[in-house]
């Protein structure tokens, strides 16, 4: 390469990068799937760029350029992504509610931690971290015109000075602190189902309990581990329930109860909480076959927020879960 600057971008030194810029494109796009692949598009566009690249701004301001600009692209000309409660109001625990499957580039999609998290590093940066993949304030981020989402991230999920970040977005000083101003007025204006919450560190001994009382359908040990606004989801459905008591009165339902029996295998940690794959029994062929990927999360001590991502036939084979049990 012909510039010093120029090798800087190599391979090794661009792969550094790879897991902050996934974390940034993931809430960006709301989609694991996608961000995976905006990040590999901007490395590959890095990289033929690379003798280009005469160091006015660093590596890491370029590479963040890069993908915003790719994310920006990828987001043109589309509706957000969300979660059920994003698209209406809660429904009452009766199975003829629940609709139709709605396509699945409309729904926030799971991602691991390991995907976006550091390995090593500070335990606090890296628990702020954490809270800013939660389901929920992903979901928020959504609500935000693009710029804004990226200014918000860049800002105040990356601590990125606003010069950098203008740098990074191609724009002035003064229009980033513009647009985080309007971005933190429209996430403080949404309803409360729609806002990120505190989140219990160690959820580990409750989870426990959910998990018994789940593979044992035992409601009414369930129902003393829910909050009693706790909320309900099940992309790619828009139904969703609210509160304990009709949480597990819509587990009994006759096409629910099919859960009953189901095998919940330990998934690692997804979007900044443990996660479940649920196995429901198969009745044609025996064993155990894919169902759910369960993420909640837990405030108070108790759920507070149930989301079972329905789609397996795409998660579970990317999050390294075998296609059946038994």
């Amino acid at each position: 390469m012909p510039t010093t600057a120029a090798t800087e971008v190599s391979p090794d030194n661009l792969e550094q990068y790879r897991r902050e810029l996934t974390g940034y494109c993931y809430r960006m796009l709301g989609s694991g799937f996608e961000a995976e692949d905006a990040v590999q598009e901007t490395m590959l566009r890095a990289w033929r760029a690379a003798d280009g690249f005469e160091g006015r701004s660093s590596v890491r301001s370029w590479l963040y350029r890069i993908a915003t600009n790719i994310c920006l692209d990828m987001l043109r000309g589309r509706q957000r992504r969300a979660l059920p409660m994003d698209l209406g109001p809660a429904s009452p625990p009766v199975e003829a509610l629940l609709g139709e499957h709605h396509p699945d580039d409309i729904w926030i999609t799971p991602i691991s931690d390991t995907a976006v998290l550091p390995e090593r590093g500070d335990p606090a940066d890296i628990a702020v971290a954490r809270d800013t993949i939660r389901l929920a304030f992903v979901t928020a981020l959504q609500h935000l015109p693009a710029r804004q989402r990226a200014t918000l991230i860049l800002c105040e999920v990356l601590k990125m000075p606003a010069a950098e970040a203008a740098t990074s977005l191609g724009t002035s000083v003064a229009a980033v602190n513009s647009a985080l101003q309007r971005a933190r007025a429209t996430l403080a204006a949404l309803p409360e189902e729609q806002r990120p919450a505190a989140v219990d560190d160690d959820q580990s001994e409750l989870l426990a309990k959910y998990v018994d009382a789940f593979q044992n359908y035992d409601m009414e040990r369930l129902v003393t581990l829910l909050h009693d606004d706790a909320l309900m989801t099940m992309p790619p459905y828009a139904f969703w329930v609210r509160g304990a008591r009709d949480i597990t009165a819509w587990m009994v339902e006759p096409s629910p109860s099919a859960c009953r029996d189901s095998i919940l295998v330990p998934a690692g940690q997804v979007n900044g909480s443990p996660a479940f794959a649920q196995y429901k029994p198969d009745p044609a062929g025996g064993g155990h076959l894919p169902w759910a990927l369960q993420v909640h999360e837990v405030s108070g001590g108790k759920i507070s927020r149930m989301t079972f991502f329905l789609e397996t036939e795409r998660i579970f084979p990317a999050f390294g879960l075998p296609p059946r049990l038994g």
